[in-house]
C-alpha cells in the first residue's frame, strides 16, 4: 500500500515586516497556521527516488529536480527509494507555501518510515524559510526570516477557512521588493484569535500595486460574515475565516457565481 500525506496549506494569519536585512532577507514576525487541505502526496518503496507531478497545477513545475519534494528527498536519508505522486492542487507562487507545504510532507513520509536526523530543522530551513513550518504543520509564531519557530496554544483550530486566488501567479521577490520599508511596529500578543483580529500584512499593499485583483478578492470576501479577511503571505491567495459552515458555504456559493474563474479551496484550520 502506498503511504499518502496531505501538504496542508500555510496561511499567515498576520505578517510584520520589520526591516532589510544586510543579507537581502527581512526580519519577519509571523503567525502560521494551517489548513487541513492542500496538495496530496503518495509515495511507494522504489529502487531509486522519483517524482511524478500530476493535477491542477502540475504544469506549473517545469523542472522536477529543482522541485521541493525531489530537493527533500535529497536531503533526508532513508535506506530504500521512494516513488512519489505529487497532486498538485494548490496553485503556484500563491501565498501558500505550496512547495515549502510539499517539502514538509515529505519529511514526515520519511519520518513515518524511517525517522528524521536530529538536525531536521537546519536542512529544513535550507530549502525555505516557510519549510520548518510546514513539517510539523502546526499553529506557531516566527521569527527572524520565518524559521525561528515558537509554539502557541491554538483557539482557532477547527474554525471555516476560504481561500481565494484570482488565478495569478505571483513570485514573492517583486513583491518584497515593492514594500515600503516602513516599520509599523511588532506582532500583537495574545492567542492566535487576538493577533489575527489585531495583526495585519504588511506585504498587502505591495502585493496589490504589482496584482489589482487582490484588491477585488478582498472586497468580495468582506462582504460575507468573516470575522478575519487577509492576504496570505505575499499573495495573491486570500483568506476569510468563519464562525460556522454555513457562513462559509454561502461565501463560497456566492464567490463561485460572481467569480467563476477565481481558485478557491475549503478546509478548517489545523
Amino acid at each position: 500500500m502506498p503511504m499518502t500525506e496531505t501538504a496542508f496549506a500555510k496561511i499567515n494569519l498576520a505578517l510584520h515586516v520589520r526591516a532589510r536585512r544586510d543579507d537581502g532577507y527581512h526580519e519577519l514576525e509571523t503567525l502560521f497556521a494551517f489548513v487541513d487541505n492542500g496538495d496530496r502526496l503518495s509515495a511507494s518503496p522504489a529502487q531509486e527516488d522519483s517524482l511524478q507531478v500530476v493535477g491542477e497545477f502540475a504544469a506549473g513545475l517545469s523542472d522536477p529536480f529543482g522541485n521541493l519534494v525531489a530537493r527533500s528527498l535529497s536531503l533526508l536519508p532513508h535506506a530504500q527509494g521512494l516513488s512519489v505522486t505529487l497532486d498538485k492542487r494548490l496553485p503556484i507562487a500563491a501565498g501558500l507555501g505550496g512547495g515549502s507545504a510539499d517539502a514538509g510532507a515529505v519529511f514526515r513520509l520519511i519520518e513515518a518510515q524511517y525517522g528524521l536526523p536530529d538536525d531536521w530543522r537546519e536542512r529544513a530551513a535550507k530549502l525555505g524559510a516557510d519549510v520548518p513550518a510546514c513539517v510539523e504543520s502546526l499553529c506557531c509564531i516566527g521569527s527572524g526570516t520565518g524559521t525561528d519557530l515558537k509554539p502557541i496554544e491554538n483557539d482557532l483550530r477547527g474554525v471555516p477557512v476560504l481561500l481565494v486566488n484570482p488565478r495569478i501567479a505571483l513570485p514573492t521577490g517583486p513583491v518584497f521588493a515593492a514594500w515600503d520599508g516602513c516599520d509599523k511596529g511588532a506582532l500583537p500578543g495574545g492567542l492566535p484569535s487576538q493577533i489575527c483580529r489585531n495583526g495585519r500584512n504588511d506585504l498587502q499593499d505591495a502585493a496589490i500595486s504589482i496584482c489589482p485583483e487582490i484588491a477585488e478578492v478582498l472586497h468580495d470576501l468582506q462582504k460575507g460574515d468573516a470575522f478575519c479577511v487577509r492576504m496570505s503571505g505575499s499573495g495573491a491567495t486570500c483568506f476569510a475565516l468563519f464562525e460556522n459552515d454555513e457562513a462559509l458555504h454561502e461565501m463560497a456559493g456566492r464567490l463561485a457565481e460572481t467569480h467563476p474563474q477565481w481558485w478557491q479551496m475549503t478546509g478548517y484550520l489545523r
